[in-house]
């Protein structure tokens, strides 16, 4: 049976800023009945009083409040730390039968550069490769002949080491995209493992990425 709690939470669940905004308190909960009524008045089938609407997301901003923000920013407090490397390229190649023998004698090659970045990931159709601009000849060279999808330069990385509580507390990712995004800034890729991660974005853009997450550990 539907009730008033569950359709409003159904509601709010399906809108991740208003989800956070709630959570966080700065939201008017007044206005936000009142915009919600008609649409939650359809799914219950009957009226419904403007404070009965407010009533449950006040209760729901409070729940939402510890389930969220305690178990999410003790984590986000105990990050570690985090590095900002500039002058990158983004390589996307599609999936061949060749490309990672190739990709072998690119390692093989860019072991010989000291202080130089590189990572590669593979997806079920794409071959990702970020590396120093220093060395981005090196990847056209070896990979001469693999279709390339798009290369994209003049990035910066960001890599951040996460306690091991993160992959046992659901929301972490989602918070720090979130404020991310918040911001307006754009993520060229994500890399991670299962203590740490790493995002791409452009040169222009990575002082302020760097201070949003910075800013994670003093919430």
């Amino acid at each position: 049976m539907k009730t008033i709690s569950s359709v409003v939470e159904n509601y709010i669940k399906t809108k991740p800023f208003l989800l956070s905004a709630l959570s966080q308190g700065i939201i008017n909960l007044t206005s936000l009945a009142r915009n919600m009524m008609p649409e939650l008045q359809q799914e219950l089938g009957k009226e419904i009083k403007q404070g009965a609407i407010v009533m449950a997301l006040k209760r729901l901003s409070e729940d939402l409040d510890f389930r969220l923000n305690h178990k999410i920013v003790k984590v986000l407090k105990s990050i570690g730390e985090i590095t900002v490397r500039s002058s990158l390229s983004d390589f996307t190649y599609s999936v061949s039968d060749s490309i990672l023998h190739k990709q072998a004698e690119l390692i093989t090659d860019i072991n010989d550069h000291s202080d130089i970045f590189y990572t590669s990931s593979r997806g079920v159709s794409e071959t990702n490769i970020v590396v120093s601009d220093s060395v981005a000849h090196m990847v056209e060279k070896h990979l001469a002949g693999e279709r390339l999808i798009h290369k994209f330069s003049n990035l910066a990385s960001i890599t951040v080491k996460l306690p091991k509580d993160n992959v046992s507390t659901p929301g972490i990712y989602y918070f720090i995209f979130q404020r991310l995004a918040w911001e307006g800034i754009i993520i060229n890729e994500v890399i991670s493992t299962s203590y740490e991660f790493t995002i791409l974005v452009n040169d222009d853009e990575v002082d302020l990425a760097f201070k949003v997450i910075k800013d994670l550990k003093s919430l």
